[in-house]
């Protein structure tokens, strides 16, 4: 693969951090988006006054956001939930009008959540999938997913990077999952029976790095393990793999009290596959649970 000129904003989250690691050991040059005065392969940016060198995006081959508030907040906090659309809406839209400015020479790599689908039971879903429900982390996927339209527009490879939780011990939510099973307190969410969407670190750097390499893939991809265990499935097999017992049940009306609008995210159900990345070539390292928390509780 020839060396692309990739720009990079999030890229001090912990995703971020890995994926430039990656990109740039694989010979590209990657410059990153930061708020504060820009240090070696650096650019300073402010999106919220829509300020940046436009130089830089002009001469980029591949733009990509991650760049967004955590998720892992209160919940019943009415500011958590703002920093959390306009943190991932603002920049969104910022980059992808400055892709389109430049017109539409940069393939866009847009950041997105898997929440997107929102509740659909025990549906196999695609990327062809829809969009369902009015939970607060599907509403603000859709219109995270808007806002990256001009860019398509003005002829960029656009590419929504519809991400799973990346079960991951040093990261959330697994670093605080195994804690919680390391005291004992490890238990199914509800009935248990709804599907999780989640991926290994390597598959999710993996298949973003395929996707700024191979410019035959565009539209939404999802950055999920090719089969979605239920709670009940992954609860046990935490367990095992920590080796503790998890005969704990926190009933749904329990769980929805204490989670407030994030509720949905925990008792939904998404039996999401990468429908779009097995198509286009990509080999997974991680195809179940199992071997997702395996390498998410060795990784160093």
């Amino acid at each position: 693969m020839p060396s692309q000129t990739i720009v990079i904003a999030g890229a001090s989250g912990f995703l971020g951090r890995h994926l430039t690691d990656t990109l740039r050991s694989r010979g590209h040059a990657v410059t990153t988006l930061v708020r504060r005065p820009a240090g070696s392969g650096e650019s300073t940016w402010d999106p919220y006054a829509g300020s940046y060198d436009r130089g830089i995006l002009e001469a980029a081959d591949v733009v990509v956001n991650l760049a967004g508030a955590p998720t892992l907040g209160n919940p019943h906090s009415g500011r958590w939930a703002r920093e959390l659309r306009e943190s991932r809406v603002t920049t969104t839209r910022v980059l992808a009008r400055a892709v389109a400015a430049a017109g539409g020479r940069a393939a866009y790599l847009a950041g997105n959540g898997i929440s997107y689908y929102g509740d659909h039971g025990d549906a196999v879903l695609t990327e062809a999938s829809d969009s369902r429900g009015q939970a607060l982390l599907t509403r603000i996927c859709r219109e995270w997913q808007a806002v990256a339209e001009p860019a398509a527009a003005a002829g960029s490879r656009l590419v929504v990077l519809r991400t799973a939780p990346v079960m991951d011990r040093r990261s959330a939510p697994l670093k605080q999952l195994a804690l919680l099973f390391r005291a004992g307190l490890g238990g199914r969410l509800g009935s248990g029976r709804q599907h999780l969407a989640m991926i290994s670190l390597a598959d999710w750097i993996g298949g973003v790095v395929y996707a700024a390499e191979h410019d035959t893939l565009a539209g939404p991809v999802n950055l999920c393990c090719p089969e979605a265990p239920t709670n009940a499935e992954f609860t046990r097999a935490l367990a095992r793999q920590l080796h503790r017992p998890a005969f704990a049940a926190v009933p749904g009306p329990l769980l929805s009290l204490a989670a407030g609008p994030m509720g949905p995210e925990l008792l939904g159900s998404l039996n999401v596959r990468p429908a779009a990345l097995q198509a286009a070539g990509y080999a997974f390292e991680h195809h179940d649970v199992s071997a997702v928390l395996r390498a998410g509780l060795g990784a160093s």
